[in-house]
């Protein structure tokens, strides 16, 4: 097995080149994630690497992984606008890739990251997860870190 891999594991600062064509070493087997099964896109759920908080959930395809990959940066595919982007790419908001998971049914992935500039939302909050079910109602826990308005410029 090669320095950095375990099972469903990869550590993609050591071994970001190894993953091409979405496949991961299991054991001395390869995986090969399952794109087709949503239409070409996979959800993405990114994590921060330190506290384990869910940062945002997003949707890849074959091409947005492997720049993931190969970038160390998370890349995207935009269901509404129809386009690739990378996260930060107007914010200046990053994430640094430090882990990548895939689930048992190869259908997702769980990244792990180092979020620069504090924010992962485009609404300026650190989580895209801030409105709470509580008593029959959701209630809104927002605590911006930006305002959206200055960031996102049109």
């Amino acid at each position: 097995m090669r320095k950095g891999l375990t099972e469903n594991y990869l550590t993609v600062y050591e071994e970001k080149l190894f993953l091409l064509k979405s496949t991961f070493m299991k054991g001395y087997s390869m995986i090969t994630l399952d794109f087709e099964k949503m239409g070409g896109l996979i959800p993405a759920i990114i994590q921060d690497h330190e506290t384990g908080e869910v940062l945002m959930l997003a949707y890849m395809d074959e091409k947005t992984l492997n720049l993931t990959l190969e970038t160390g940066k998370t890349w995207f595919f935009s269901r509404s606008r129809n386009k690739y982007w990378m996260k930060g790419e107007q914010s200046g908001n990053v994430q640094d890739v430090m882990e990548v998971y895939t689930d048992c049914d190869a259908d997702s992935v769980l990244i792990k990251v180092k979020q620069h500039g504090g924010a992962a939302c485009h609404t300026g909050n650190r989580s895209c997860f801030y409105v709470k079910r509580e008593d029959d109602q959701w209630v809104e826990h927002s605590n911006p870190l930006f305002n959206p308005d200055e960031v996102y410029k049109k």
